[in-house]
Parts: structure tokens; sequence; C-alpha cells
């Protein structure tokens, strides 16, 4: 599966308008032969606590977008989107950050992020989710997650079984690009799994991004990459044979202890 990751800006707040800015870009990995595009984490408004201007029931604008995308270029989209969908039991609930995946027949998958980051208070606005998700799409087994997620090994051991590909969706501030870019390739070597990890640039709330959008393969080598903050499209082949490969030729992963 051909994999692209867009590193793009976003208009703070304002979902409409980054879905109209990265439509283009969207377009553009689509004619270059992408078969799954993945936009960043918050896409839309950015990474804003205002959950209560910004957050979507399902079926909301932003995800209509995606599906709306995904149907007109015949690819996978995703990316996460703040989502108030009041669970059953607990009406009034905090909303939650959800990746979503959407296909071309109008297939969803979604994973709501483990891991708010309490750092800046994102818990007081979003709930945490509960559940782990694995998909299987066209033969790839993909993991998702959410940025902040990146910073817990277990999490991404725990599934290393059943993963060929994380797919890590993120707004990571420029003050901490290091770990960002440290641990997602130690992500992919501690599971011998591709990561894709894919990161907005600009800036937004006094904050500046630095992108560092990367695919890394399943030997901890970085295959394609972004400029540093400026906007593209980064692309790679994600190869199922590759991780077999890797796992087949060093069996590290039959060696771990519980």
């Amino acid at each position: 599966m051909k994999i692209a990751a867009l590193q793009h800006d976003i208009a703070w707040e304002d979902a409409a308008a980054t879905c109209t800015r990265v439509a283009p870009m969207i377009a553009e990995a689509a004619a270059d032969g992408a078969d799954m595009v993945l936009l960043t984490e918050m896409f839309g408004p950015g990474f804003s606590l205002a959950a209560d201007r910004i957050a979507e029931p399902p079926g909301g604008p932003t995800e209509q977008f995606l599906a709306g995308q995904a149907a007109v270029h015949d690819i996978w989209v995703g990316g996460s989107i703040p989502t108030r969908d009041d669970p059953d039991g607990e009406p009034g609930a905090l909303p939650v950050n959800r990746f979503l995946l959407v296909g071309p027949d109008g297939t969803r998958h979604h994973y709501d992020k483990l891991h708010p980051f309490t750092f800046a208070d994102e818990h007081e606005a979003y709930r945490a989710g509960d559940t782990p998700v694995t998909v299987n799409i066209d033969g790839l087994r993909l993991t998702l997650f959410v940025c902040y997620d990146l910073r817990f090994a277990n999490a991404f051991w725990d599934r290393a079984l059943d993963t060929d590909a994380y797919l890590v969706v993120a707004n990571w501030p420029e003050s901490r690009r290091d770990h960002w870019s440290a641990l997602l390739v130690a992500r992919a070597i501690e599971n011998q799994a591709y990561v894709v990890g894919v990161n907005r640039v600009g800036e937004a709330n006094g904050l500046t991004y630095s992108g560092d959008t990367v695919i890394v393969d399943p030997s901890g080598e970085v295959v394609a990459e972004g400029v540093d903050y400026t906007e593209g499209v980064v692309m790679a082949d994600v190869d199922p044979a590759r991780v077999a490969e890797v796992r087949d030729a060093f069996r590290f992963l039959p060696d771990r202890r519980d």
C-alpha cells in the first residue's frame, strides 16, 4: 500500500477553512498513486481545548469531508477529529479525540486517543479512549495512535504481533521535536514494524510546529520525510512482506517476556 502523510498547516479553530486548504494536497497525493492519505491530529481546527466550540457529532461536517475525499479519489483518508458522541450511560460525557479512517466505499474505522495530554490539560476537555484499534485494510494490518500515545511504548508493544504499520497523527510542537523523531524511530525498531508519523506545520495558540513527518521502515530506516516547516506530501510504499522479512531475519519478537 502506498501511504501519503500530509504535512499541512491548520486554520485555528476553523475546520472548514482547513478542509479547503488540504483538499488540493489530497488530490495531489491521490494523483501520485496514494492508496491512503493521512492528515494530522485534530486536522481541522488544530489542537484546541475549546471542545464546546469545535467538537462535532459523529457524521459531522469534517467527517463528511473525509468521506467525500475518499469517495472522489477512490482512496482511504484519515485524521483525527474532536468528536462528541455521548456514549451510552454517560450523558454529557466529554468528547473524544477520534482518529477516523474512511474508505472509498464509506467504510469507517475509528480509534479514540488512549492518552490525553495532561501536561496541556487535554484530559479536562477530552475523555480518554479505552480500546486499542488494529484494522486490516487490503492485507495490511494497521494500528492507530494519536500524538502523545507515542510516549507509551507498552501500547505499541502490546499490538506488535498483529501490526505491520503504526499510524501516528499528531500536533507535536517544535520545542519537543527531537523527542518526536527519536520515538518514532524507536517504536519502529522495537516492534519491527513501519511507523508513519504525520505532524503539522505552522503556528497556533503560541506554539510553533516544525512538521518532521516521516515514514520509518521495520528496520528503523527513514524512507520518506518532509521538509522542515514546509507543507508537503510525504509518501512511501508500506509492504507487509518487508515486515515479515525483517522479523524472520532478526527473531527478536519471540524473545519478549511479559
